[in-house]
């Protein structure tokens, strides 16, 4: 466990010096992927790009709803980012999130 975080440490400060080909040279991508740090900037892409999404078809949202969007974990934003397909109101969004609990 040690040597994952410290090999995921690594690369997260690799990334500040050398170029993504040589790091993946050297580094293994899925022990990266299974990172924190990882993790959690994948989450905060798909929140941005979801926010972005939202606003443009429906305007300005409540921030409370907003707020509950922002909780959702990298799994239940790419089910939501499925299901908003298929949304025609804001409402719509609400109930998806009322189904998560």
């Amino acid at each position: 466990m040690i040597r994952q975080n410290i090999a995921r440490c690594t690369e997260i400060f690799a990334g500040l010096r050398f170029e993504k080909d040589l790091i993946r040279q050297f580094l293994r991508e899925d022990i990266m992927q299974e990172s924190v740090i990882y993790q959690d900037i994948l989450q905060k892409g798909e929140f941005k790009f979801f926010y972005r999404q939202l606003n443009r078809r429906f305007g300005e949202i409540d921030i409370s709803i907003i707020e509950r969007v922002r909780e959702l974990s990298t799994e239940q934003l790419e089910g939501l980012g499925e299901a908003f397909l298929d949304f025609s109101s804001v409402e719509d969004l609400v109930a998806w999130l009322e189904q998560l609990g």
